[in-house]
Formats: structure tokens, sequence, C-alpha cells
């Protein structure tokens, strides 16, 4: 929470299955459409947040199979667990008041009186959240029936029934949208309540996200019936909630620009990487520039010596890059090894993103920029924590030039291999 020095601009929380993350896309496409977009206009300023029924073990499985950026804010396990930071340090506040009225044993000694339900793996069930499957027929009378005895049994709780299957049972204080509406309390406190707040969702979990005041909200076109249905009835008719007509991050990208509440072209929806901007923004040239990179060697590109005299125009003349490896190259000769590699991905797995990019300009010409680079290929993904020194440089078409490259392994998800790769 402390990342930015005033108001968030935007604070898009958004649910991760169907939602952020399109399992259906094996590319991963929207979801990398949203991470140029992200990285590119909107980590200098602004905060995401993953909202999901995931428990942190999931999470963080979902998070070595997708592409997903790190965020500032997780809350998990329907809104019972609010973390932060890459680190994820727990919200010990948060934990605290949702003891009020709950007591896991009661819940576990009513529930087993329902053969309906069936419990969901051992990672999904939580210190406040107990978590099953049942059948679509079943859910409404099973809910009503186990409200009641819990009422009885002096609690306070809260029953989610989302997907068509899962069944979630809360302390009543629990849930996305209280979570959300903490997280809104806690920075108005401080000052720093963000300008703007996208909630996204897909099911009948992310309900509670449209009804957190003043927020922004897109129901993704893909979402489950549960949510539709609840969106007919209550917020047809509210202009700050819509239904998209794109899937998952695509959606959430088309809600940014419906509202006009920022950019909404993606880098990966721009082709020339070569056009001059009117302002100098560094997360957007490292985010075009490793696009190129990845473009050329999946041969989207044109195969001609202008796209190569494009990167040596931004290359320093003594600029350097120091590898993985330590051994320092000049990255003149970086990019003279990368001309016969044109295509070499083409038909292939082959992705490159960066995730946590962020600059601080240490001259008046020269910029510090700091990242995680992460390449996608048919022999796994890896990752580099990168630092780029930028200095302006006026006559070249794009306005700097890259003048020292350095990377380093980072643990987990990095592969054994090395690569000398830009």
């Amino acid at each position: 929470m402390d990342r930015l020095d005033g108001h968030a601009h935007l604070m898009i929380v958004s649910d991760l299955d169907y939602t952020m993350v399109d399992h259906d896309d094996q590319e991963n496409l929207s979801l990398l459409r949203f991470n140029a977009l992200w990285e590119s206009d909107y980590r200098h300023n602004s905060l995401v947040v993953f909202s999901t029924g995931r428990s942190p073990t999931m999470y963080k499985q979902l998070r070595k199979e997708k592409p997903l950026l790190t965020p500032d804010i997780t809350i998990m396990s329907v809104g019972t667990e609010i973390t932060y930071g890459e680190s994820m340090v727990p919200d010990d506040g948060w934990e605290q008041y949702l003891n009020h009225k709950w007591d896991r044993d009661v819940v576990l000694e009513e529930t087993a009186k329902f053969p309906q339900l069936s419990f969901q793996s051992s990672t999904e069930q939580r210190p406040h959240k107990v978590s099953f499957f049942i059948q679509k027929g079943y859910a409404e009378e099973v809910m009503k029936s186990l409200s009641e005895l819990l009422v009885n049994r002096g609690l306070d709780v809260k029953i989610i029934y989302s997907g068509g299957i899962c069944l979630d049972i809360l302390p009543l204080g629990a849930g996305k949208g209280e979570a959300l509406a903490y997280l809104h309390k806690k920075f108005k406190a401080d000052g720093k309540l963000p300008t703007n707040t996208l909630v996204c969702g897909d099911s009948g979990n992310d309900t509670e996200l449209f009804s957190v005041p003043d927020v922004y909200g897109v129901v993704v076109s893909n979402a489950h019936e549960e949510l539709l249905k609840w969106y007919a009835q209550n917020s047809k008719d509210n202009p700050k909630i819509i239904h998209a007509t794109e899937r998952c991050a695509a959606g959430i990208i088309q809600a940014i620009g419906h509202f006009g509440i920022g950019p909404n072209i993606s880098p990966r929806d721009v082709m020339d990487s070569g056009c001059k901007i009117k302002s100098f923004n560094p997360g957007h040239e490292i985010v075009m520039f490793y696009l190129l990179y990845e473009r050329w060697r999946r041969a989207e590109v044109e195969n001609s010596d202008l796209t190569i005299d494009n990167m040596i125009s931004i290359t320093h003349p003594s600029g350097i890059i120091v590898p993985p490896s330590g051994v320092e190259h000049s990255i003149l000769e970086c990019i003279d090894t990368l001309v016969p590699c044109y295509g070499d991905k083409r038909g292939k797995q082959f992705r490159v993103w960066v995730d946590r990019v962020s600059s601080s300009q240490i001259s008046s010409d020269s910029w510090l920029v700091k990242f995680d680079k992460w390449e996608l290929s048919d022999e796994g993904r890896h990752c580099c924590l990168t630092t780029v020194l930028l200095n302006s440089k006026p006559e070249t078409p794009k306005g700097f030039a890259l003048v020292n490259v350095h990377q380093t392994w980072l643990d987990g998800y990095a592969a054994d291999h090395t690569t000398w790769i830009l």
C-alpha cells in the first residue's frame, strides 16, 4: 500500500479464473495484452489487486501456469485473506476482524448433516472459509436450511454459491466486497484513496465487488449465469457497471476505454514500434523493445534492415549488456547475433513479457529502470531481474538510447539453462 507516494490513478480489482485469466485461451493473448498495457501505462501510478476464490496454495500454482503480473495486493479465499506485495505479507487486522462470531468447528458439525455437500480439496479449506461442491439443483434448499442452523448456533455467517457448483461458508464480515471496502477504508485513512476503482468479475462470488460504493464495474462477456442474473436484476441500468462484449482480460481493457479512465490500447495491438511518441515514458519503451524482440523471433515483423536499424538506433555506441552469466558484451554485438535468429520461434510457443516495471530519473537526461523480464518457450519459462540505464537521445526516432543492461536470474521459476537473450 506504500508503493505509491500519493493517490493511485486507478486501482483494478479483478477476479482471476475466467476473468483476468482465460483458461480457454491457450496462447494467453488477452492476458498478455493486459500485461503490456499495465506495465506500459499504469504500473507507475496505479495499483492492481487480484481478488480470487483460490487459496494461497492454488493461487501460487496458477502463477506458475499463467503469465500473471505481480499484484500490489492479493485477496484470496473468497475475501477471507488479504496480503500485500510480492512477499504476500498478511493483514493481521483483517484476520482479527473476521473472528467475530465465527467458529469453524461448529460450521463443520452442521454441514455434516447435509449429504448433498462434498468437501473441496484440503488446500481450499482455510481458517475463515469452509468450501464444498454441490449439485446445482440442491444449492438453494441447502443454503436456506444451513443458514438457519448456523444462526441458531450463534454464528454470523455468509454462504456464497458460485460457478454452478461451489459453495463457500465464511464469516458474515468476509467476502470480496467487504475486503475491498476494508482496503478503501485503509487508503482513505492514509489520504490515499484511489481516484478510480474498477472491479472485474465473472461469477457469483464477485457480486459483492459491484456493490462497493463509488466503483466502476465490468462483468466479462463469459460470465456465469448467477452473475448475469444478478446484473440483470441489480445493475443493468447502472451506468458505472457494464456487461462487456469481450472475454476475460480483453473485457477489462474494454471497460477501461468505456469509462474513459485511462489509456486502453495495449502495446501488443500496436505494430509500429518505431514511431516517435510525444513524451518519454520508460515503461512504455521497455515494453515495446521486448515486444519487438519477441516479434522478430516469431517472424511477426518484416525481416529487413529497417527493423535492425531501429534496434541499433536506440543503442548507445558504447552500451553494454551483462547477462546472468556475468560475461559483459556490447549491446550492438548482441543485436548482431539476433539477426540470424529471425523466425527461429515461428510456429512455436514463445512469448516475452515484463513485470514490476519501475523507473527513477537519476539526472536530467538519464533514467534507471528495473523490472522482471520473463520468457516462455517450449523449453520452459525463466525470468531475469533486469536493470536498464536509459539516456535521452533526441536525434533518434524514439528519443532515448540503451546504455547499460544488467540481468540476474530470479529464484523461483527461473530455468536452469541460460540464454543470450536481450
